[in-house]
């Protein structure tokens, strides 16, 4: 019988085809927040996201200062609530904090899916059939999802709202901020940050266990599925497949301790 890992594993989409790419955009932080939470990938896991949420805010009560939580991408697909996770997503954050959504693989190939769904519809398989399903779409009862490509773009852009779309456009590819590099999927260890393509950010998998960062900053990241948050060396893996174990992880990160953890779990 397949493992945990096994599982996800069979699942995982392969990494795009490369294209032409430039240097990857991010926002840097000149001050570190008093906390910083980087929450794992979601995977269209609305309600244990919001259970999540409420502990991140219960927890962040007791510091003053600056509270902010970041979304490490992919909060799309896969799960049955993606449209209920957006709105929540470009609605008010809670009191007392801001919040950041980093863009995933999964949000870049609904993107690349919505300009050209004939020549993107992997995605489909790979979890774009749960997201449509959350705006109301279904498969057409005689061609299933086999439809013409124009009348698929006409069916999304009258269910997803414009308000989504542009949120997943905004999305920036890392958050640099004091020791940490948060990011979706990893780094490319030959290449300065600087230098990271889009590609490099969203789709690499980390699984060195070295203590030296080849970014000289901890990484912490999705993407790669692991039984339970931790820190290995020089990065932090967060993401424990929320829509296959009913786990959300979120890392907690300060300029005085080390990475801590917090999970949802139903």
């Amino acid at each position: 019988m397949l493992g945990f890992g096994g599982i996800l594993t069979l699942l995982r989409p392969q990494r795009a085809k490369p294209v032409p790419d430039q240097p990857s955009q991010g926002l840097v932080l000149r001050e570190m927040p008093v906390v910083t939470y980087a929450v794992g990938d979601v995977h269209g896991c609305h309600s244990l996201y919001r259970q999540l949420e409420d502990k991140l805010v219960e927890d962040g009560r007791r510091m003053d200062g600056r509270k902010l939580i970041v979304l490490l991408g992919d909060v799309v697909d896969r799960g049955p609530d993606s449209a209920r996770l957006i709105d929540h997503l470009t609605s008010t954050p809670p009191d007392g904090f801001e919040r950041i959504c980093l863009l995933g693989n999964h949000e870049d190939m609904m993107l690349r899916f919505f300009e050209n769904p004939a020549k993107h519809a992997v995605w489909l398989d790979f979890g774009g059939r749960e997201t449509l399903a959350s705006y109301g779409i279904r498969p057409d009862p005689d061609h299933g999802w086999n439809i013409d490509a124009r009348r698929m773009r006409l069916v999304m852009q009258t269910h997803i709202p414009v308000e989504h779309i542009r949120f997943l456009q905004s999305l920036p590819l890392y958050v640099s901020v004091g020791d940490y590099l948060l990011v979706h999927g990893g780094v490319d260890p030959n290449k300065p940050l600087e230098n990271q393509t889009k590609d490099d950010l969203i789709w690499t998998r980390l699984t060195s266990t070295s203590e030296t960062s080849p970014v000289g900053k901890i990484v912490v990241h999705g993407h790669t599925p692991v039984e339970t948050a931790s820190q290995i060396g020089w990065r932090v893996a967060t993401d424990t497949g929320a829509c296959f174990s009913g786990r959300l992880s979120a890392a907690k990160l300060t300029s005085t301790h080390p990475a801590s953890f917090l999970t949802a779990s139903h």
